[in-house]
C-alpha cells in the first residue's frame, strides 16, 4: 500500500475517534438538560442530535475549522517538512481522544475544544519551540473560556428570571404561559433562522446580505408566532385551581424583592439612626423571603404548575434543538481541523497554509459525532442532566438557551469556544436563580478540577502520540 494512502486512512481514523469522543462527552452535554429534565427520553434525544449536530456541522463548522488548523500555531515553518505537520496533528488528535474517552468513562464532562488547542499547542511547542505558537490568538482563546460560561450563564439567569417573575410567580400562571410562550418562539426561530441564513447556506452557494437574512427570520418567527398563538388557544386549564394562599406566596415574594430594592437604595443615602433602622428592617425582610422561598415550590404544588412544565418540555425540544446545531457548528472543528490540514497536506505533497475544509470531511465528523453520542454519551448526560442542581422543563429550556446564544455569536466569528463551559455555566446560572443550596458545588468541584487537568494531560498525551506515530510510520 503506497505510504500516501495509508497516511489517509490513518488520519480518517483518528478524526473519525476523536470525533466520536467529542459526541461521547460535548454532545452529552448539549442533550443533558433536556434528558435530566425529562423533556426527553435519551432515544429522542440522540435522534434530535443526529440531525441537528450534523447540519450545523456541515453549515457552519467551516469558521472554526479555520482558526483551529492555522491560526494556533505557525503551520508555515513546516513547509521543508510537512511530515512533522502530519505527525503531529495525527498526534494531537490521538491523543486528546484518549483523553476525552478516559473523562467520559468517568463521566466528567471536560472541554475537547480545550482538549485540542492544549494538544496541538503542545505539539507546537514542542516542535517549534515557544516563539512557533501564536500566543495572541491562545490568549483570546483561553480567555473565552472564562468568559463564555459567565456570559451564558448570565443569560441563562436572566432567562429563567423572566420565566419566575412572568410565568411561575403570576397569579395565574396557565395565562400566563399562553400569553409568553408565543413571544419565546418568535424570539427562538428568528435567532435559529438568522444564524442558518446568514451565514450557513454560503455553503450551498446561497448568499444573502444582513438586510435579506433579517427580513426572513423575521418572517419565520412571525408564522412560529402565530403557530405558538393557535396552540396556546388550545391549552386547557387544569380542573385544580390554585389555593389562595398558594398564589399568594410567589406575588408576596416578588413585592418583597421589589421593597428590599428600594430599602438597599435608602440605606445608602442615610446616616446614623436611620441607617441603622433601615439594616434592622432589612435583615428581618431578608430572613422572611427566606421562608417564603422555602414555601414556593412550583413544581410539586399544583397540578397548574404541571401544566407549565409540561408546556416548557415541549419548548425545551426546540431549545434542544437550537443548542445542538450550535454545538455541531462549533465542535466538530475540534476533529475535523487536524485532520483537514492533514488530508490537504497529504493530498499535494507540499504544506497548504490555507487548507479548505471539504464539505465531505464536515459531513464525515458529524457523522462521528452523532456514533459516539448514541454508543457512550449516557455517561456524561447523567453529571450535567442530574448531579448539578435539579432541573425542571423550565429551568432546562433557561440554560439550552442561553448556552445556544453564547455559541453560536461564537461560532459566527470563528471563536473556538468551550461548548461545555457554556452548559455548565448556564446550568449552574439557572442554579444560582434558586439560591446556592440548590447546587451540588461537590460535583462542580469535580468538574473544575478536571476543567484544570484538561490542558497539560491532553498536551502531554498528544506529545506521545506523536513520537509514537512519528516512530512506526516514518
Amino acid at each position: 500500500m503506497e505510504t500516501a494512502l495509508l497516511l489517509k486512512i490513518i488520519v480518517l481514523l483518528i478524526g473519525f475517534y476523536m470525533a466520536w469522543n467529542i459526541g461521547a462527552n460535548d454532545v452529552s452535554n448539549a442533550m443533558g438538560t433536556s434528558v435530566g429534565s425529562g423533556a426527553l427520553t435519551l432515544g429522542r434525544a440522540v435522534f434530535i442530535a443526529a440531525i441537528l449536530e450534523f447540519a450545523g456541522a456541515f453549515f457552519l463548522g467551516g469558521n472554526v475549522s479555520q482558526t483551529m488548523q492555522s491560526e494556533l500555531i505557525d503551520v508555515t515553518q513546516f513547509v521543508s517538512d510537512p511530515n512533522t505537520l502530519i505527525f503531529g496533528m495525527c498526534g494531537a488528535l490521538l491523543g486528546t481522544g484518549i483523553w476525552l474517552q478516559i473523562a467520559s468513562y468517568f463521566g466528567l464532562p471536560v472541554s475537547t475544544t480545550h482538549a485540542i488547542v492544549g494538544a496541538i499547542v503542545g505539539f507546537g511547542a514542542l516542535t517549534l519551540g515557544f516563539s512557533g505558537v501564536e500566543w495572541k490568538m491562545v490568549g483570546g482563546i483561553a480567555l473565552s473560556w472564562v468568559i463564555s460560561p459567565v456570559i451564558s450563564g448570565f443569560l441563562s439567569y436572566l432567562i429563567f428570571g423572566v420565566l419566575q417573575r412572568n410565568i411561575l410567580y403570576a397569579m395565574n400562571p396557565t395565562m400566563a404561559t399562553k400569553r409568553l410562550i408565543p413571544l419565546l418562539l418568535f424570539f427562538v426561530i428568528a435567532t435559529f433562522s438568522l444564524s442558518l441564513i446568514f451565514n450557513g447556506l454560503k455553503r450551498l452557494g446561497w448568499v444573502f446580505s444582513l438586510q435579506q437574512a433579517l427580513l426572513a427570520s423575521s418572517v419565520f418567527g412571525a408564522i412560529a408566532l402565530g403557530i405558538g398563538f393557535l396552540l396556546m388557544r388550545r391549552l386547557p386549564i387544569p380542573k385544580t385551581a390554585l389555593q389562595p394562599a398558594a398564589r399568594t406566596l410567589p406575588f408576596s415574594l416578588i413585592s418583597l424583592e421589589k421593597a428590599i430594592k428600594h430599602l438597599r437604595r435608602a440605606r445608602t443615602g442615610s446616616i446614623d439612626t436611620t441607617h441603622n433602622k433601615i439594616t434592622s428592617i432589612l435583615d428581618e425582610m431578608h430572613l422572611l423571603k427566606r421562608e417564603l422561598r422555602t414555601k414556593t415550590s412550583f413544581p410539586k404544588r399544583t397540578s397548574e404548575y404541571n401544566m407549565v412544565e409540561k408546556v416548557f418540555g415541549r419548548m425545551q425540544i426546540i431549545s434542544a434543538c437550537f443548542i445542538a446545531f450550535a454545538h455541531g457548528a462549533n465542535d466538530v472543528a475540534n476533529a475535523i481541523a487536524p485532520v483537514a490540514a492533514v488530508w490537504q497536506t497529504i493530498k499535494h505533497g507540499v504544506l497548504m497554509e490555507n487548507s479548505i475544509v471539504p464539505s465531505w470531511l464536515l459531513a464525515f465528523g458529524g457523522v462521528g459525532i452523532i456514533v459516539g453520542l448514541a454508543t457512550w454519551g449516557w455517561r456524561v448526560i447523567e453529571t450535567i442532566g442530574r448531579k448539578i442542581t435539579e432541573l425542571t422543563p423550565t429551568r432546562g429550556f433557561s440554560a439550552e438557551l442561553g448556552a445556544a446564544i453564547t455559541i453560536l455569536l461564537a461560532s459566527k466569528i470563528g471563536l473556538p469556544i468551550s461548548t461545555t463551559h457554556c452548559l455548565v455555566g448556564s446550568v449552574l446560572g439557572v442554579g444560582l436563580a434558586r439560591g446556592l443550596k440548590a447546587l451540588n458545588l461537590r460535583m462542580l468541584r469535580e468538574i473544575a478540577l478536571s476543567w484544570i487537568i484538561t490542558l497539560p494531560a491532553s498536551a502531554f498525551m498528544s506529545i506521545v502520540c506523536y513520537f509514537l506515530l512519528k516512530s512506526l510510520l516514518s
